[in-house]
């Protein structure tokens, strides 16, 4: 896949906000801090894309990206940052939950996780919402350029059985810096967007 023309189209907190012309959607989420922004924009090959910030936890609506005018890059509230109020997280958890059961179609979720840490609460958290709701997965190990070339793809299979994800889930290592992974991922979206069977 080349992705050819990226724009931004809306944000929206509940489904009376999603677009309603059916195209299909392609959904990214990740920890605050695991740099999902960044990979967007690497992804779409345009830097100012999605807002890269200083502060973890920017995100609190679902961004809306139309791509070449097929289908939708869908990115998600960041979770897991500490200074985020219960109330906060209990109203991420209810934005969450209805997105994963009132988005249709959501062909596939990106799952983006750090190469280097082990997986959190909340990343286990979410890779069990994503089991629940039998969503095709991609796992995407970011951050790839800070380890060393023999530790990163023994890394990223570990990522994946910590997860609880079987051996089937593809797992990618990736950068935003280097770009590596970042052409195998368009490859792999380009399978989950155009089988007929996406199984959701």
């Amino acid at each position: 896949m080349e992705i050819l023309k990226a724009e931004f189209v809306t944000s929206a907190v509940n489904a009376a906000g999603y677009p309603q012309d059916g195209l299909p959607h392609i959904a990214m989420v990740g920890k605050s801090n695991v740099g999902k922004s960044s990979l967007i924009n690497a992804m779409t090959n345009h830097n100012k894309l999605a807002r890269v910030s200083g502060q973890p936890g920017k995100t609190r609506l679902i961004n809306f990206f139309r791509i070449n005018d097929s289908f939708y890059l869908v990115d998600l509230p960041g979770y897991g940052f500490a200074r985020v109020s219960k109330a906060e997280k209990e109203k991420w958890g209810i934005m969450m939950n209805e997105y994963f059961t009132k988005a249709s179609p959501l062909n596939c979720i990106i799952m983006i996780v750090d190469i280097r840490h082990s997986p959190t609460a909340e990343d286990r958290q979410m890779a069990e919402w994503i089991q629940y709701y039998r969503i095709p997965v991609i796992l995407a190990a970011s951050k790839a350029d800070k380890l060393g070339k023999t530790r990163i793809r023994p890394q990223a299979m570990k990522l994946r059985e910590q997860l609880g994800f079987s051996g089937d889930v593809p797992v990618l290592p990736a950068s935003a810096v280097t770009k590596h992974g970042i052409e195998d991922l368009l490859k792999y979206l380009d399978a989950f967007l155009f089988k007929s069977d996406s199984g959701h």
